[in-house]
């Protein structure tokens, strides 16, 4: 009924533009016409048209927005453990989306709770914001906090998206059926990484990872690159626990190592320092997406922030609107949040065109609307489109999105950058796509 509404009013709408532009009606049947006169009402009258058409469509997206149900948004983020920096660019995000989203009619709520990087912790917030009404998950922001999370969230038919999970473990397991993300995978990560170190003479290299999910499937992914590139690597693993790190660095020394990569959260801080203080230079250390902290350089050695200069580090990138937006909202780190915001908003939009917030229909659609349609670029273009009932494309704050039919995004952002006079300073983004990024 609501599209057949819509054809007739616009209907009317090219009809009365149409007659505005009868040459008959012009002429003044047969008489001399003012040309310069007739040009003017000819504009006059497109303008009215299209004025009326956009009223049309402001008022049926209006409707369709105040017939929609509220969607609430269970937020599971890192307010405490080793990734709580992240929390205020993933947290400022989620407040910016959730700011557009009503200001264009939408009706969404969040209730919040702390995921740490621990998944007792995660486990117990999750129940509490599904007891409390959560309607779908946000966060978390670790691979590792997920995995203790997903399959409840499985067995309760609850969709989630992250806009940080990279393991590409979610890709294949059954029980991320309603997992969905906005960031690229480590398959794409890697790549990158392994090609930038390479680029700097790396043939032996220490990757030193944190034993989770995350850290074991980049260490991997990393080595096999880094084969294909022709340098050597060994891969060092330790507990997210450590706080003793004189026999990592041993080992480091031991196989004689021109390059370390570092993939840990917070507790690498720690690392940093101790490989500093053995003798290896900045220059000769990358950091994985995980030590992507723009206040680094200060937490590695406050009184002399320089000492990081040359420290390369990898990290998701938002598209440079959004980042402008972040950084003079926020004033800070804005690793991630452009993937975050584009979460709120697509479990937003997917509510609204599959109608129900149920975990099955909405991860169903939730694809579909970033492929194949007619592009929009935030919740109100996009919104206005599938209340016309038309197909979307979204890309978003992140810039581009494809997500393919397991919630993976087949494209995406990644920046490197380098600690430069004691700030981290974004030196290259590379556009990647299903992991190749040649």
């Amino acid at each position: 009924m609501l599209l057949r509404l819509l054809a007739i009013l616009l209907a009317v709408v090219v009809v009365a533009t149409g007659c505005g532009n009868d040459p008959t009606d012009q002429a003044g049947f047969g008489g001399t016409t003012n040309t310069s006169e007739s040009a003017d009402n000819q504009s006059d009258t497109e303008q009215l048209g299209k004025d009326a058409a956009s009223s049309t469509t402001q008022s049926i997206t209006s409707e369709f927005l105040a017939n929609s149900n509220e969607l609430t948004i269970g937020v599971v983020l890192p307010e405490s453990g080793t990734l709580s920096y992240l929390y205020p660019p993933l947290t400022t995000s989620v407040g910016l989306a959730l700011q557009d989203i009503r200001a264009a009619g939408g009706k969404v709520r969040i209730i919040e709770g702390d995921s740490g990087t621990d998944p007792d912790v995660a486990s117990e917030t999750v129940n509490r914001l599904l007891g409390e009404g959560a309607d779908v998950i946000l966060g978390a922001a670790a691979s590792g906090v997920s995995q203790s999370i997903i399959q409840t969230l499985f067995e309760t038919e609850v969709a989630q998206c992250s806009g940080s999970n990279t393991s590409p473990n979610f890709s294949t397991q059954a029980n991320a059926e309603f997992f969905f993300r906005t960031v690229t995978t480590a398959a794409s990560d890697a790549p990158i990484m392994a090609n930038n170190m390479a680029r700097t003479g790396a043939t032996n290299v220490a990757i030193l990872a944190r034993a989770d999910d995350w850290g074991q499937s980049l260490a991997t992914l990393l080595q096999n690159h880094l084969a294909e590139l022709g340098a050597t690597s060994q891969i060092i693993s330790f507990s997210q626990d450590t706080s003793n790190f004189e026999d990592i660095v041993l080992s480091v020394k031991k196989i004689g190592a021109d390059t370390v990569t570092v993939l840990a959260f917070a507790e690498g801080i720690g690392l940093l320092r101790r490989l500093l203080e053995a003798g290896i230079p900045p220059s000769a250390i990358h950091g994985g997406p995980g030590l992507y902290d723009a206040d680094l350089a200060t937490k590695a050695n406050p009184s002399n922030p320089t000492a990081l200069d040359g420290f390369t580090v990898y990290g998701a990138s938002g598209g440079s609107n959004y980042n402008q937006r972040l950084t003079e909202t926020l004033g800070g780190n804005i690793a991630f949040g452009g993937q975050y915001y584009d979460c709120v908003i697509l479990l937003t939009l997917g509510a609204l065109a599959a109608g129900t917030s149920r975990g099955p229909d909405l991860t169903a659609v939730v694809p579909e609307l970033t492929r194949n349609g007619q592009k929009c670029f935030d919740f109100a273009q996009c919104a206005a489109l599938l209340a016309q009932g038309a197909d979307i494309d979204y890309d978003g704050a992140s810039g581009p999105l494809e997500l393919d039919d397991v919630g993976d995004t087949t494209v995406g952002r990644f920046a490197v950058a380098k600690i430069q006079d004691g700030m981290l300073n974004v030196v290259r983004v590379e556009d990647v796509t299903s992991g190749n990024t040649e």
